[in-house]
C-alpha cells in the first residue's frame, strides 16, 4: 500500500479507534476494495492528516458538514470518534446549533437527535 494509505489507516484508527476499523476491513469485499482504498488515502491521508487544525476541530466541521447535507447515517459513527478527538457535547451542540442557522432546523433537529441517542449508547457502553 502507498505512503498516503499507511497514514490515513494510522489516522482513521486513531480517529474511529481498532474495533471500528478492523470490523469495517473485515467486511470489506473485492467489489468495495477500490472504494476502501480511496477514501483511507483520501478522506483519512490527505484531509484528516494536514495538521493546519486540531483532530477536535475536524471532528465538529465532519459532524456539521454531515448534518448540513441531509448525510445522517454516519453521524452516530463521528459522535463516537468525538471520545477520540476531544470535542466535546458542547462542541458538538455548536456545531449543530450553526447547522440550525445555517443549513436548516429540520437537519439540525435530526443530527441532534442522533447525537443524543448516540451519545445515551457510549454511556451504557461504558457504564
Amino acid at each position: 500500500m502507498s505512503e498516503r494509505y499507511e497514514k490515513g489507516m494510522k489516522i482513521r484508527r486513531k480517529v474511529l479507534g481498532d474495533a471500528h476499523v478492523d470490523r469495517a476491513e473485515a467486511q470489506k469485499s473485492e467489489f468495495d476494495a477500490a472504494f476502501q482504498e480511496m477514501i483511507t488515502e483520501g478522506a483519512w491521508g490527505t484531509v484528516w492528516a494536514r495538521n493546519t487544525i486540531p483532530l477536535r476541530e475536524r471532528s465538529m466541521l465532519t459532524i456539521a458538514l454531515l448534518a448540513a447535507t441531509g448525510n445522517f447515517a454516519e453521524i452516530p459513527m463521528h459522535i463516537r470518534a468525538t471520545a477520540n478527538t476531544g470535542a466535546t457535547r458542547e462542541d458538538v451542540m455548536e456545531a449543530l446549533l450553526h447547522v440550525a442557522v445555517y443549513a436548516g432546523v429540520p437537519k439540525a433537529n435530526h443530527a441532534i437527535k442522533l447525537a443524543r441517542d448516540t451519545y445515551a449508547e457510549m454511556e451504557e457502553d461504558n457504564g
